[in-house]
């Protein structure tokens, strides 16, 4: 575990807070809006907040042993497809990221097939071809957890290379709300019942299967999920240990994060669990309709910006919520303050 992290700088946050106090505007009337910019503004460490012109997405590709097991409404084939539709950029996150100026990148990290007609750059950080079934055995070795965690690690120190100001992470891989829910129950030591959600739109008796599938995976992990790093190897798979090595090298580098669904969230409780404080970093993009995510968020002291009913995935939810980050930093720029308006009051 790493010593806790510095969270964005006090000072800066003091007089963002105190310039959103002094604008010409109702005392509380930007409501969640001043709140979102007092936080970018202490995330980029100056006031009033720069404007968003670099906004980067990684969307993190894997297969998971357990969609053969019946916790999904689609076959694992889906995965493979999704990230050539992303390549293409058709996929849904595609035309959100298009409409908001965000730059999409897509990475095979643990896709079950070789995926030879897709990019080089999208294969270079291949860990493995799927992950085990968790309530059978473990998802990763300790050496994929360890390889799987410093390829997101590179990552993000590569997107914040290329001018990041703010990072989204985004997930695709069948199955994958099964390990995401179970690293929830596993960092907040709630049982299956409380974390299972339907995923894709699985019907009353694949959502039973599923959690009883979750509540073997938590039961077969054991001990082991006191440690989070054993708790990726025990529960997670490539593609989310890749995410939370994303995540814990953003809030490291001082990077602000727009968390997505319950696959981001799950990511970033295991990587505020890495890396104490971490979480200062993140802000929730949305709420899915996962029961897990919002349990994780309220651990995490997130409160999303969105509430659309979204489930998507793909970092569709963060996308989406970008527009809003960024009129929070326009209406702390470029609102007047009072004190200007009235300078004898």
């Amino acid at each position: 575990m790493s010593p806790v992290l510095r969270p964005p700088d006090p000072d800066v946050v003091a007089a963002a807070a105190a310039r959103l106090a002094g604008l010409a505007t109702p005392a509380g009337a930007l409501g969640r809006l001043g709140d979102l910019a007092v936080w970018i503004a202490g995330a980029q460490g100056v006031v009033p907040p720069e404007p968003l012109t670099n906004v980067r997405l990684v969307i993190f590709a894997g297969d998971h042993g357990v969609a053969a097991h019946g916790v999904s409404a689609y076959p694992p084939a889906i995965t493979g497809a999704m990230v050539r539709t992303f390549v293409a950029g058709l996929a849904g996150v595609n035309a959100l990221a298009s409409a908001h100026d965000v730059h999409v990148r897509v990475l095979d990290i643990g896709v079950d097939e070789d995926l030879i007609d897709v990019p080089e750059d999208v294969r270079a950080h291949k860990v493995r071809r799927s992950s085990g079934a968790i309530h059978l055995e473990d998802a990763l070795s300790a050496d994929e957890t360890t390889q799987a965690l410093e390829v997101g690690r590179r990552v993000a120190r590569e997107e914040i290379d290329a001018g990041a100001q703010l990072l989204l992470g985004g997930d695709m891989g069948i199955g994958n709300t099964t390990p995401a829910a179970a690293l929830i129950a596993a960092g907040l030591g709630l049982p299956a019942r409380e974390v299972t959600g339907r995923g894709t739109g699985i019907d009353e008796a694949a959502l039973a299967h599923k959690e009883s599938v979750i509540e073997q995976a938590l039961a077969r992990a054991g001990d082991r999920t006191a440690d989070p790093i054993e708790c990726l190897t025990a529960l997670g798979s490539a593609d989310l240990a890749a995410a939370t090595g994303y995540l814990v090298a953003a809030a490291e580098a001082g990077v602000p994060v727009l968390l997505d669904g319950v696959i981001s969230v799950a990511c970033a409780l295991t990587a505020d669990r890495i890396a104490p404080g971490a979480a200062a970093w993140f802000a929730a993009g949305h709420r899915s309709t996962e029961p897990a995510q919002s349990l994780a968020l309220d651990k995490l002291g997130l409160a999303p910006i969105l509430d659309l009913g979204m489930r998507l995935g793909e970092g569709s939810g963060a996308v989406a919520a970008v527009p809003v980050v960024r009129s929070a930093i326009s209406v702390l720029r470029d609102v007047a303050l009072l004190a200007d308006l009235m300078p004898d009051a």
